[in-house]
């Protein structure tokens, strides 16, 4: 009998294929008194080594069958496992307690898997599955567990699992694999990432579905949506492959789009961008034909690091984008860490409200020589490519200033060490804040750029908690007074010459494209697998006819007026008619 379950489409594609239960044997940790403490941390060590092979074995394999760039996830995991502090901290369990090191082990890791998972940022909370990985595979190791893979597979294969690990999604066979799905996860998680880059339909968060399947059930799978139909009718089957063949027709249109420059219909040419958490995310940004990546999120380097990371090791982060994107404009944010993103290293008090508390450049210029160790990376990196740096949660010209003053230092100290960066490296901030927004003009004087993140814009203009499920339709980007915010934004900007993007949700959402457009917003930046719809959105628009589209929305009263006459713009544009009001 025909079910049907919802889940988070994370890839986009249609799947139809067999059930394949992939199901990992429980580890079970026990608190256990021992005697030799050495045999312990031995024990612990050879395990170490041992996932340490298995991990660069995984590597390789992802570097061949993927690319260079997703194989660098990898490296992120080397080096936690190889992290002193972390080593550190559980060969103190093994002493102080006299216990077993898969106890110690299972304990001591704990610790920063909980600080992730209570972050609000999604993509920074996904980060704990890194984490879940290494221990899960150096808990077995020491067990002397068998490893399950998913290296051979039976053909035409539906994985289904509680979750993948990246290196379960990198051992994936290809060959005989249409898609997969799992109980849990989110949208920015490694194995979500993997999925898009491997072209693989993916479904994520379906619940406890486990227990009620059985291995070869005929499935479809709709990763664009999350719908998910087991056990389908021969109707459900034959309308599933139609629109399989539609989303391949239109895929294979789209990938024509990727590489085009975004100039609508009457010339105005606009510069598409992607948002990247890591390295490790740049081969989307290459196969998708971005012209720049718009926000690279420097707090993945902290929140997976047990220290604050060396100037050394941002350097070569930094420095590996930049070459990457051969020339490319590279926007990368300074360390936007918040009560909400607790690091372990790093003392924070409790707050009543961290959204409104001490994060982010509230931090950095409490403790300049993290700023200052930043900045000196961002700018030695500047040699290698086309890097802008960019400043979070402003709220007053002050802290720009102060802020300026610490980079122009940072210069000052290179020259004087003969060490090589663009003197003309561009410093810009980003608009969060009604306070940025109704000063936008002053702030347009003193920074380079602008950005605008319409996610923290949206949560302080409404006074509406993002993260909170009760209040989730308050706060909504369409609502009216966000979208005069963004427009004055763009205003403030243009009345000083100076460009200004959009990184945030808002800008790869094509119900908001012409809209945007209509603004004069000068560059989109979003998820690297958005780009060639957007440009394709681009390429079909007529500037005048957005800005009476713009016109006609800032005098809305609603969310709902506005997105009903953003429909109505998409359906007669879809049509080829003219718009007029």
């Amino acid at each position: 009998m025909e079910k049907k379950f919802t889940g988070i489409g994370v890839s986009p594609g249609i799947a139809i294929g067999n059930i394949y239960l992939f199901q990992k044997s429980h580890i079970e940790i026990k608190k256990v008194n021992c005697s030799d403490i050495t045999a312990e941390k031995n024990k612990l060590m050879e395990a170490r080594n041992k996932t340490k092979e298995q991990l660069l074995k995984i590597r390789a394999n992802t570097a061949k069958k993927v690319s260079e760039e997703k194989a660098q996830i990898f490296d992120a995991h080397i080096t936690l496992l190889e992290d002193d502090d972390l080593l550190e901290e559980v060969h103190s369990i093994i002493d102080d307690e006299n216990v077993n090191c898969d106890y110690a082990l299972s304990k001591g890791i704990e610790g920063y898997k909980q600080m992730l998972l209570e972050v609000e940022d999604e993509y920074l909370r996904e980060r704990a599955g890194d984490l879940e990985d290494i221990s899960d595979r150096w808990l077995r190791n020491i067990q002397g567990q068998d490893i399950l893979e998913l290296s051979d597979l039976p053909a035409n294969s539906i994985v289904i699992a509680r979750d993948l690990t990246p290196s379960d999604t990198a051992n994936i066979d290809l060959e005989n694999t249409v898609g997969f799905m799992t109980e849990i996860g989110g949208r920015t998680s490694h194995t979500s990432i993997m999925a898009r880059s491997l072209e693989l339909p993916a479904v994520v968060g379906m619940g406890d579905i486990m227990k009620t399947l059985t291995n070869n059930t005929t499935v479809i799978l709709d990763g664009t949506t999350g719908h998910v139909v087991f056990n389908p009718s021969e109707k459900s089957i034959a309308e599933a492959e139609k629109l399989k063949e539609e989303f391949d027709n239109k895929k294979a249109l789209l990938k024509e789009f990727a590489h085009r420059d975004a100039i609508s219909k009457d010339g105005t040419k606009i510069r598409v961008y992607a948002n990247i958490g890591s390295p490790a995310d740049l081969q989307g940004v290459l196969k998708n034909g971005a012209d720049g990546i718009g926000l690279y999120r420097t707090e993945f380097l902290f929140m997976e690091n047990t220290n604050f990371p060396t100037e050394e090791e941002q350097f070569q982060a930094y420095k590996t984008v930049a070459e990457a994107m051969a020339g490319h404009t590279v926007t990368i944010r300074t360390m936007d860490i918040g009560a909400d993103k607790q690091l372990p290293y790093l003392e924070m008090p409790e707050e009543e409200n961290p959204a409104l508390g001490w994060r982010a450049l509230r931090i950095c210029l409490d403790k300049p020589a993290i700023l200052k160790t930043q900045f000196r990376a961002l700018l030695r990196a500047s040699a290698f490519g086309k890097i802008k740096v960019m400043l979070p949660m402003i709220v007053s010209i002050d802290e720009f200033r102060r802020s300026k003053a610490i980079f122009n230092e940072c210069k000052l100290e290179l020259m004087r060490d003969n060490i090589a960066f663009n003197e003309a490296l561009e410093l810009g901030m980003m608009i969060e804040t009604p306070a940025a927004v109704f000063k936008a003009e002053a702030f347009a004087r003193e920074a380079d750029f602008f950005s605008i993140g319409t996610n923290d814009l949206t949560q302080y203009t409404l006074a509406a908690d993002r993260m909170n499920e009760k209040i989730a339709d308050i706060a909504d980007p369409y609502n009216p007074s966000v979208l005069a915010a963004i427009k004055m934004a763009i205003d403030g900007a243009h009345s000083n010459g100076i460009i200004i993007s959009m990184c945030g949700e808002l800008a790869g959402d094509l119900m908001a494209v012409p809209l945007l457009f209509g603004f004069g917003l000068d560059v989109f930046s979003m998820s690297a697998i958005s780009i060639p719809e957007v440009k394709k959105m681009i390429i079909s628009l007529y500037k005048p006819e957005c800005k009476m589209l713009a016109k006609r929305v800032l005098a809305l009263s609603t969310a709902e007026e506005v997105k009903a006459e953003l429909l109505r713009f998409l359906e007669v544009h879809e049509k080829g008619d003219t718009v007029s009001y």
